[in-house]
């Protein structure tokens, strides 16, 4: 190169911005209210979102518009896939909620179309109560394990069963809530007598209560006092847990809700009945209740994101 001449220009290329890390997206779709969460893949939520809706509502536009509210406050971007963890009766394969008692537009509506078009990804369905399973299985004390179950307690209740590594979930199955547990027992939402949730949710104790004159607080509370509505309560939730316990043998209950709240005398109650009803069977895993360290609003989201996994 001849002196005062200027060196060729050569063009370096910007270094590649490193990709976004994966995200799952969850939503929790219940009467009256649409919850969405932007998780991370270890479980932990990184954004939320709520948006409520008129239950009594007689066509499903608010529910559009809540469930829009809510992803565009949650999802700027596709994430890997969104699990929905619906009330009532679901189709999966189909993405539809069948029917909700409390909520009539609910009713067939297409919850998976809805929110592919929102978000621009693959949107499972799962019932909320069974799809909980998964949050325990990928996030919680069922991490490691084929066979558990997953309890959710208060004003809804329900189990999700985790057996030989998958999810059971037969088409039109429930969560247990309207196994019948007393033939000539109240009517149920549901139009049945008897059914497990009218003698073992927080609207039963707090009517229990007040037949009694008497206030409640909270179950801790009661439990703390060694109060017999407290071991009423606990014989009534461990008595579909026995069924299921005889059923399926699952082990593992992993309690989340009002009944994981009551304090380890409540779990320690349930526990023992669960033993001493299966205290014959041969071979089988003793079982053990645990109570889910999640926070207990997050669980049917943290097995929103369970199902997102799973599908992969």
């Amino acid at each position: 190169m001849s002196s005062g001449e200027r060196p060729a220009l050569r063009l370096v290329p910007e270094p590649a911005a490193d990709p976004a890390p994966p995200v799952l997206g969850a939503v929790e779709l219940v009467p009256g209210r649409v919850r969405a969460a932007l998780l991370d893949l270890s479980g932990a939520v990184l954004r939320r979102a709520e948006a409520g809706f008129d239950r009594g509502a007689p066509d499903r536009a608010p529910i559009d518009a809540a469930l829009e509210q809510a992803a565009r406050a949650c999802f700027d971007s596709p994430p890997l896939g969104v699990g929905v963890a619906a009330a009532g009766l679901v189709d999966a394969d189909a993405g539809v909620v069948i029917e909700v008692n409390e909520v009539p537009a609910l009713h067939g509506y297409p919850v998976a179309e809805v929110l592919a078009r929102l978000v621009g990804a693959p949107v499972h369905v799962e019932h909320r109560a069974r799809l909980q399973v998964l949050g325990d299985r990928w996030f919680g004390p069922g991490r490691g394990r084929s066979t558990f179950a997953s309890v959710s307690t208060g004003d809804v209740l329900g189990v999700g069963i985790l057996y030989e590594g998958s999810v059971l979930a037969p088409p039109g199955g429930r969560s247990g809530a309207h196994m019948t547990v007393a033939a000539s027992g109240a009517v149920c939402t549901c139009g049945d007598r008897g059914c497990w949730k009218t003698i073992a949710t927080t609207p039963w104790l707090r009517e229990r209560a007040r037949e009694r004159g008497r206030t409640i607080r909270s179950l801790a509370d009661l439990t703390q006092a060694d109060d017999d509505l407290a071991e009423e309560y606990a014989g009534n939730i461990a008595l579909g847990l026995i069924n299921i316990q005889q059923l399926c043998a699952p082990g593992l209950f992993v309690l989340h809700g009002e009944a994981g709240e009551g304090g380890e005398r409540f779990r320690a109650r349930l526990e023992e009945r669960l033993r001493a009803a299966s205290s014959r069977a041969r071979g089988a895993e003793p079982p053990r209740v645990v109570v889910g360290g999640s926070a207990v609003d997050d669980i049917a989201l943290l097995g929103g994101a369970g199902l997102v996994l799973s599908r992969r």
